[in-house]
């Protein structure tokens, strides 16, 4: 019954309806409100603010809410496990993933996941390194692949891949024309093109900056590889890009590769997890990262 309520309850949070919710749930209005009036009557406070308006979260609604969702991925998660035990691989898996990870590998990895596991149900998120241990930890992803660092509390960590990264241009940029490998220190009045605090790609620039003793001042911001992409070859300014990203724009001529004593740089692709217990659909799933051929040429 309390899973009940709880789901219900976040679904009211969520929609900010009684009305929504129950349409989503295929009960009466009243009956959600039934629902809700026994769940603030078990936790011994009310949660939501009503007016004919508007339904909110109060101080209180918002603890609850936050604990709620953590609650019900646990109990997706043990109901999944339990089934795994008389069942083959299947059902659903969520998978988060980084922007570089998550937008040029991990699409060819599912594919060959539903072709050996067609009963399994993967649905991907693509965050920043940070946002996807969030959410690992907080129970609403299965597993994270990342790079970089990020808050390990809780989270049972593997590399599993090496990914190689390099300074791009576009063709036709000055620096593009040297016969001479340059050096870090004639890049640093360059305009970078780069990405958001929190992302593995900007902790990986951040780190060569610091490893070369350089600090560009003209940086441009983006949240995702593909703008960052874009301006480097409308000639805004040189990123540092995983090689596995760039690869149309190499093959295309669109981008070129600088030459630069010390690169490429490398860093490592890990997977996030939370339980030692393992339905059978991530066990597959880990299975195969770790043993695609597809992964080689990361390394």
């Amino acid at each position: 019954m309390m899973d009940q309520q709880l789901q219900i309850f976040v679904t009211v949070a969520e929609k900010k309806s009684f009305s929504r919710a129950a349409e989503e749930h295929h009960m009466t209005q009243p009956a959600v409100s039934q629902y809700i009036r026994q769940f603030e009557d078990e936790i011994g406070v009310r949660l939501l603010e009503r007016t004919n308006k508007y339904v909110r979260l109060n101080k209180a609604g918002e603890i609850v809410f936050h604990h709620a969702k953590e609650i019900l991925a646990l109990y997706t998660k043990m109901q999944n496990l339990v089934d795994d035990l008389a069942n083959k691989a299947s059902g659903p898996l969520s998978i988060g993933a980084s922007y570089t990870f998550g937008e040029y590998v991990l699409p060819r990895i599912i594919a060959n996941l539903k072709q050996i596991y067609p009963d399994i149900q993967p649905t991907v998120t693509i965050g920043n390194t940070a946002t996807i241990a969030d959410l690992v930890a907080s129970h609403q992803l299965d597993i994270g692949i990342v790079e970089g660092k990020f808050n390990a509390a809780k989270l049972i960590v593997e590399d599993f891949a090496e990914d190689t990264m390099v300074i791009v241009s576009t063709a036709n940029h000055p620096l593009a024309r040297h016969k001479k490998p340059l050096e870090m220190a004639d890049l640093e009045h360059e305009t970078w093109i780069v990405r958001e605090h929190g992302s593995g790609t900007r902790e990986a620039m951040d780190n060569l900056f610091e490893q070369h003793g350089i600090l560009p001042t003209r940086l441009m911001d983006f949240s995702s590889t593909q703008p960052i992409k874009e301006s480097v070859e409308a000639g805004l300014g040189i990123s540092l890009l995983s090689h596995w990203s760039i690869q149309k724009e190499l093959k295309n001529g669109d981008l070129r590769i600088l030459d630069v004593a010390g690169l490429p740089y490398r860093r490592k692709f890990s997977t996030l997890t939370n339980t030692p217990f393992q339905s059978k659909a991530l066990e597959v799933f880990i299975d195969i990262l770790r043993t695609n051929k597809l992964l080689t040429t990361l390394k």
